[in-house]
């Protein structure tokens, strides 16, 4: 009997785990059915190919298509390393596409991203997201502030993305500065992790610059930022350069010192428990990445949120 491929149209059930051929087949996040219909689903994962607000080099708006790629190469794993199961057995995922907006009119964009958060949202569907760079957070911050209230974000980069702009631009490196002030999230309950570039103002953020991470023990740092988030509502954005362009050199603004994979997901397992109702891993470019290294971390980051969100419902 031939076994099932192109899971990502054929699949029945929006759970489990099945193999395929990971050199081929119609590429979705994790082999998850492509659908616009959230009736079933607990969680919508969707590209968002937006790069225009990059200040260094472009190319994260071929992200999505590439981490889509990169995790059929995961897709099979019937348990997620250092979690002991799958989240797809608990979780009804879909691969819902990629947002749709106008390239041509920058201005427009975030309200278009916006709207297309508050669609997903609105079904009582959790979303993960995957850029794209760093200013699609905002619009997706707006949608989850509106419907959660301030948000605790839990922040992983090299760069703080709190740089001072009186007048909001479309800058991947002041979304923050924006959010907060706009009430979106609240930074004496939000942590950012992995900062290795210099900014004069924390803006009232806990932060956890790489060489403070290289020092402590995942465990402990786990416990710190769940102090400080609480129990309050999280969204949790990863810009895959806040790991070192070692482990990730296909990416716009690499930054030498930060942290490696593995690093990475011990910190993510030890936030187990935290309330998070949002997700996004953005910045992978892959035109700079070296055997695809980067989209694999990066699809391996987001597996490692869905788990983080599994988690968050127990």
């Amino acid at each position: 009997m031939q076994s099932a491929t192109d899971q990502a149209m054929t699949r029945e059930s929006l759970y489990g785990v099945m193999e395929e051929p990971t050199y081929g087949g119609i590429v979705s996040f994790m082999r998850r059915r492509y659908s616009r219909d959230l009736s079933q689903a607990d969680v919508a994962v969707l590209g968002v190919p937006f790069d225009l607000a990059t200040t260094n080099r472009p190319g994260s708006r071929f992200g999505p298509r590439a981490v889509r790629e990169a995790s059929a190469s995961l897709a099979w794993e019937r348990q997620a390393v250092g979690w002991g199961f799958s989240p797809f057995d608990e979780l009804a995922v879909v691969d819902y596409g990629d947002c749709d907006f106008d390239a041509g009119n920058p201005a427009g964009v975030p309200e278009e991203i916006y709207q297309c958060a508050k669609q997903i949202l609105a079904t009582n569907t959790a979303l993960l997201a995957i850029g794209g760079d760093h200013f699609i957070s905002y619009p997706l911050l707006r949608a989850h502030a509106e419907k959660y209230g301030a948000l605790s974000l839990i922040h992983f980069d090299a760069h703080s993305d709190t740089w001072v702009e009186e007048n909001q631009g479309i800058n991947h490196g002041t979304m923050f500065y924006h959010a907060a002030r706009e009430g979106l999230i609240t930074p004496e309950h939000s942590v950012q992790i992995g900062l290795r570039t210099h900014n004069d103002s924390n803006h009232g953020f806990h932060i956890f610059d790489a060489p403070a991470v290289h020092d402590l023990r995942a465990a402990d740092l786990g416990e710190r930022i769940k102090g400080i988030v609480a129990d309050r509502p999280c969204y949790l954005t990863f810009d895959i350069d806040c790991l070192d362009p070692s482990f990730a050199p296909g990416t716009g603004t690499p930054v030498v010192g930060g942290l490696s994979t593995h690093q990475a997901m011990q910190i993510l397992q030890q936030l187990k428990g935290i309330n998070l109702v949002g997700m996004d891993v953005v910045e992978v470019a892959p035109q700079y990445d070296v055997g695809d290294i980067t989209s694999l971390a990066a699809a391996t980051v987001a597996l490692q949120q869905l788990c983080l969100f599994a988690r968050a419902r127990d």
